[in-house]
């Protein structure tokens, strides 16, 4: 059942220009170009292309990006490629108890240090403690799987090695992939772009790390967020 998470405000539709650099691309709006800011490190080629239609935010004034492209146009919905936004829908769906894997659980420390890294969450349930790394998968594959990553991360494979290590030392580890996507039917890694990865998120499997994802999209039609399916395939 597809549930709304968050409304957003103003929202401007815009179109793509180009992307200028990792954080900020230019849009056009009423034959008005602006510069947006891109909270997304990935390469997202294919959403930051010229002409297509995308959805911005105000920024409050005296910041150097006068806007924020936060989705992208696809298939009639949005992609949302905000890794801000996505992880507030995370944090909204996780209160409400929506995710019924991850029910009673509650956030009580973000970015947590472990080993030498800091992940995304700390969660716990009464007295279970539950490492949490949250990832964004906004890239389409073939046959409706949404993928991660769409180019090699160093950083997420260590992410995932530390849990693997945090498991096999006795504590629990999760990690979820969040399919920002509309019309998904299941999460896999992508082993053309990342096979160090996609060998990892198995390996990390088998020793008890759970790897899970839930999917949303952005409807332009009334604003808002929604959390299509909270239990969404994985296929490793």
């Amino acid at each position: 059942m597809e549930r709304v998470l968050i409304r957003l405000g103003e929202v401007e539709e815009c179109r793509v220009v180009k992307r200028i650099n990792r954080f900020v691309a230019k849009v056009e709006i009423r034959g008005r170009e602006y510069l947006a800011y891109v909270c997304n490190t990935g390469r997202l080629e294919d959403y930051l292309r010229i002409g297509k239609k995308g959805y911005c935010l105000w920024n409050s004034r005296g910041l150097k990006t006068q806007l924020r492209l936060f989705a992208v146009e696809e298939m009639g919905l949005g992609a949302l490629i905000d890794t801000q936004l996505q992880m507030m829908c995370f944090e909204e769906a996780l209160a409400r108890d929506v995710v019924p894997w991850l029910r009673g659980y509650r956030v009580v420390r973000r970015n947590p240090k472990l080993g030498g890294s800091r992940l995304d969450y700390l969660l716990r349930r009464g007295r279970k403690i539950l490492f949490t790394e949250v990832k964004s998968a906004v890239l389409r594959g073939d046959h409706e799987y949404a993928m991660y990553p769409d180019c090699p991360s160093r950083r997420g494979r260590r992410h995932v090695k530390e849990l693997i290590k945090l498991v096999r030392e006795g504590g629990a580890g999760l990690i979820v992939f969040l399919a920002c996507l509309p019309h998904v039917r299941g999460f896999k890694p992508n082993e053309c772009i990342d096979p160090v990865m996609a060998k990892l998120l198995r390996e990390a499997a088998r020793e008890g790390v759970l790897v899970r994802a839930l999917s949303l999209y952005y409807s332009p039609s009334d604003s808002s967020i929604y959390l299509d399916n909270p239990d969404l395939e994985v296929m490793l």
